[in-house]
């Protein structure tokens, strides 16, 4: 008269198991996916350029550059660590009188970041000053938000010979929020992509 439950008690166990394999797969695959191989959003929907490996940028202090009026400029430096780290960052490396090239790449950026939406305080967006800093006025009435730093000086060596010098006057970087340098984008390109695989890589990351 037991035969028939004890028969049942594996098919159950066999049941629940295959429903906990059913939760589990698709986070353990996007855990997978991001952390354990070299996949990111841009290989599969060819926007920008992986760096690979990613680079780790190195500790180094870097003076900040006041654009609200008024403030008086530089104050203590800030190790780059610091600010390159915590959020997602977008970052343009150029001179800091900012001539055309970099106006328009620091408007693609600014407006990709508007773009990401609910997303948006997940990402900071850094400008790397190499000379002639700066332009104040330009930065301060059309670029709100932006993170500036003086490169311009040897302690800023390190940190600037990890980003490509290739097209940098039109180049975006996207450093994770651990201070790895992983892709670049072109701003000539076209702005949907970068917002697009952006949105994507903060879905499926939850660091930052």
């Amino acid at each position: 008269m037991n035969t028939p439950a004890v028969a049942t008690r594996p098919k159950r166990g066999v049941l629940l198991l295959l429903l906990m394999l059913l939760f589990f797969a698709p986070l353990l695959l996007a855990f997978v996916l991001y952390y354990g191989s070299g996949w990111r959003p841009t290989g599969r929907t060819n926007h920008g350029e992986l760096i690979e490996p990613a680079r780790t940028l190195p500790l180094v202090a870097l003076p900040p550059v006041a654009l609200a009026p008024g403030a008086t400029p530089g104050g203590d430096a800030l190790a780059a660590a610091d600010v390159l780290t915590g959020k997602w960052s977008l970052v343009y490396v150029n001179s800091g009188d900012c001539n055309a090239d970099c106006r328009n790449t620091l408007y693609f950026m600014r407006q990709t970041h508007l773009g990401l939406a609910n997303l948006a305080p997940r990402v900071q967006r850094v400008f790397l000053a190499t000379a002639d800093c700066c332009d104040r006025g330009y930065l301060a009435r059309e670029q709100p938000g932006l993170i500036t730093l003086n490169a311009d000086g040897a302690a800023a060596a390190p940190l600037l010979a990890q980003f490509p010098p290739e097209r940098r006057s039109s180049s975006i970087f996207v450093v994770d929020p651990r201070g790895n340098l992983m892709l670049r984008y072109d701003a000539h390109d076209d702005p949907k992509g970068l917002r697009n695989d952006l949105k994507k890589l903060l879905t499926l990351s939850h660091i930052g």
